[in-house]
């Protein structure tokens, strides 16, 4: 029986040689090939699809503007860095981007749905129906009448849900919240369209309704007794046990003799 020799150290070092030559050379065609893959222009992107409810934006424009921030071709493009630049335009909350074959891009687009401003009326800040902050150019605002919400970092959902519940309670009056902050110390305050100025203390929202409830359905009567309408409401404190302190435009409590005391 013959048994083979075992190959020589000389012919093994060569066939190892040969081995690494041809898989430096396979890596090397594989680099020149992904090289020629981003370079060749057949491979760029052409053209960019922009679909959804655009009503601040239009899609010529959010293509000029997020195009040139683009990096890579088809295959290359990080569709994750492509989605944050759409979403980074005003008014765009979320983007999809995929790719779509030969050498495009499908965009689909959710506007932001303002239905409220947020913070003092110096800033551009405002609230959409998610109770998401967001800024925008106050300008482009084309809704009328929007209620200014105001409260702690954070907190811009709990505040859209509190106005939620409170303006109905208003409306029978004929009045409407224009603006609701919720303080750092937990409680809530409303001003009406009418300037009136409503202290609503805190607590529970279910607590907090309750409250404005009571006050709503007593505020006739007793601006009634005084020969005043329910407008005439210039501030109230729903903050005591038991009842309200409440002030009427044109009314006072204070004796006249304590009244010329003071001047």
């Amino acid at each position: 029986m013959n048994q083979s020799l075992p190959a020589p150290l000389d012919v093994k070092l060569m066939n190892l040689t040969a081995s690494v030559l041809f898989v430096c050379c396979v890596l090397l065609l594989l680099a020149a090939g992904a090289r020629w893959v981003m370079r060749y222009p057949g491979f760029s992107v052409a053209r960019i699809v922009v679909q959804g409810e655009l009503v601040h934006n239009n899609a010529v424009t959010l293509r000029a503007n997020v195009a040139p921030q683009l990096v890579g071709n088809f295959f290359t493009i990080d569709l994750r860095a492509a989605r944050e630049a759409f979403e980074q335009v005003p008014w765009v909350r979320k983007a999809q981007v995929r790719r779509e074959y030969p050498g495009g891009l499908r965009v689909v687009l959710q506007e932001h749905d303002a239905v409220a401003y947020w913070g003092p009326d110096t800033g551009s800040a405002m609230v959409n129906r998610q109770g998401e902050v967001f800024e925008a150019n106050v300008g482009d605002v084309e809704q009328e009448g929007l209620p200014r919400l105001m409260g702690p970092q954070g907190r811009s959902a709990e505040v859209l849900r509190m106005y939620g519940l409170l303006q109905p309670v208003f409306e029978p009056l004929g009045m409407a919240v224009d603006e609701l902050e919720l303080t750092g110390r937990g409680g809530w305050r409303a001003t009406l369209d009418s300037d009136a100025v409503v202290e609503l203390g805190g607590g529970t929202p279910e607590e907090v309704v309750q409250r404005t409830q009571r006050f709503t359905r007593t505020l006739t009567q007793v601006a009634a007794q005084y020969k005043r309408r329910a407008d005439a409401l210039e501030s109230a404190d729903l903050r005591h046990a038991g009842g309200y302190a409440l002030r009427l435009r044109g009314v006072t409590t204070v004796a006249p003799d304590a009244v010329a005391a003071r001047k």
